[in-house]
């Protein structure tokens, strides 16, 4: 979801990647820039982190675009301000696998390993299909609002990918 956000919103030059994804049947564009693409990684890997610490909780992923501005200077220095131009909030649940007791007969965990795969081939499905319509709603918001993105810088736009602490 972030490289889809960063792909439609960095109008630099840059050289589109395609990458499968690891565990649906999703294929995503990257922009093909390492710095990038380290960075998004690393938050993502904090993310993990958080949600293995808080398990089965709702979160929020925010990723901002802006400028910086030079305020006025003070007796304290010089000092920018942030004016951010686009913000996407991406809310999560994550929830974590059903376990199940290790009490029961062979025979009982058999049906309760049949049924709990067909309820995670399911949950898959559902996933799956609801990544591809967030990718999908990503394109179209993205290509219709383009109005307020300021003039097309050199590099990637200012940005910072907050999640939670």
């Amino acid at each position: 979801i972030l490289h889809t956000i960063f792909f439609h919103r960095t109008l630099s030059l840059v050289r589109p990647k395609d990458v499968d994804c690891d565990f649906f049947e999703i294929t995503y564009v990257q922009c093909g820039l390492p710095e990038l693409e380290k960075e998004v990684d690393e938050k993502i890997n904090q993310f993990v982190a958080w949600v293995e610490k808080h398990p089965n909780r709702s979160s929020q992923v925010c990723l901002s675009f802006f400028d910086e501005k030079n305020k006025l200077p003070s007796w304290f220095g010089n000092k920018t301000e942030r004016i951010y131009w686009e913000q996407w909030f991406i809310n999560l649940h994550v929830i974590s696998p059903k376990r199940h007791s290790k009490s029961h007969s062979s025979k009982a965990l058999t049906n309760i390993g049949g049924q709990a795969l067909e309820e995670s081939s399911s949950r898959r499905a559902a996933l799956e299909s609801s990544i591809h319509e967030v990718l999908f709603q990503i394109i179209n918001f993205a290509n219709e609002k383009k109005d307020h993105i300021p003039p097309i810088p050199d590099r990637i736009f200012n940005h910072e990918i907050s999640i939670p602490r």
